[in-house]
């Protein structure tokens, strides 16, 4: 492998945007857009906890990327700009940084982004990857965890489970003939561009497992939430395995789809919001305290565990 300014200069000094001064310098000079916030969002990702060995370095570069874009999307902002961190084993080949900044290029184009800088480390075994993403917002418009209104409907995008059967797949734990449940695990869909400012009271997204993701808009709204599991969207992959799966897709992570807080009667402003972005209703926020998972009949359904723990 490339010594570390060899490597920014072949691989990621192309990857800059005019802000990131070609990399040659210690810092970037960005001017965010006039009367627009800042909304920054920062995260890692580790061989053997986030992504397998063996991986494709162009999917791990696309799921760095839209991890943080997820977060944007939760806050309502639009993407801006990245900065990088690697820290890499001296054994990995110059095969892999080529696949890995080819991923980053690819998305770049596809979100409309620009890399401002970072830094470059070596490491001793593992890849560790960090990216901390810039987006803006109007002022004032940012979506939060902490507006949740009790009889706000909860609303969610996509479909809810696949990432989590499709880690299972790549375990060698279940079957994935078309590969539909790996790719969702390997390359999610951040939901950024929505318009939902004025219009969601809250939002977060989901990246720790529905229930675990929703507790954390009910916990900052101070308020209970109830969903019914059957209304949970499901994709007709995952519905083909039927009951089997619900407490994994109900707790499961890195869907990275969008968890939504929405008056009542605004559902047809919702839809016209999202455009092409499947939406579904599951349940409402309540006065109380917690998560409640219920059934068609209203009995509870009991859970092993809320979500993904990071310790």
């Amino acid at each position: 492998m490339p010594d570390e300014f060899s490597r920014i200069a072949r691989y990621f000094a192309p990857l800059a945007g005019e802000a990131g001064l070609g990399l040659k310098d210690d810092a970037a000079v960005l001017a965010p857009p006039q009367g627009r916030e800042l909304v920054l969002t920062v995260d890692q990702m580790l061989e053997g906890v986030h992504f397998l060995p063996g991986d494709d370095p162009a999917l791990i570069a696309r799921k760095l990327l839209r991890r943080n874009l997820s977060d944007l999307a939760a806050m309502g902002a639009v993407p801006l700009g990245y900065l990088l961190t690697t820290a890499l084993p001296a054994v990995l080949s110059e095969d892999w940084l080529a696949g890995f900044a080819a991923g980053l290029a690819q998305d770049q184009k596809a979100f409309g982004l620009k890399l401002l800088g970072g830094d470059s480390s070596s490491s001793l075994h593992e890849i560790s990857l960090t990216a901390t993403l810039l987006g803006t917002v109007a002022p004032g418009a940012a979506l939060r965890r902490n507006g949740a209104r009790a009889g706000d409907e909860i609303w969610v995008t996509g479909t809810i489970g696949d990432a989590v059967l499709g880690l299972q797949a790549r375990l060698g734990q279940r079957e994935d003939p078309t590969g539909f449940f790996i790719r969702r695990s390997l390359l999610p869909e951040p939901r950024v561009g929505l318009a939902l400012a004025g219009l969601v009271t809250a939002a977060i997204d989901v990246s720790d497992g529905l229930v675990q993701d929703l507790a954390h808009i009910a916990e900052e709204s101070g308020l209970g939430a109830v969903i019914e599991a059957s209304l949970v969207p499901v994709s007709p992959e995952a519905a083909a395995l039927g009951d089997s799966v619900l407490q994994a897709r109900l707790t499961g992570g890195d869907d990275y789809e969008l968890i939504l807080a929405v008056p009542p009667g605004k559902d047809e402003a919702l839809r016209a919001a999202c455009g092409a972005v499947a939406v579904t209703k599951i349940g409402v926020f309540e006065p109380g305290a917690g998560v409640r998972v219920c059934a068609v009949l209203g009995d509870e359904i009991p859970l092993k565990s809320l979500g993904w723990k990071h310790f």
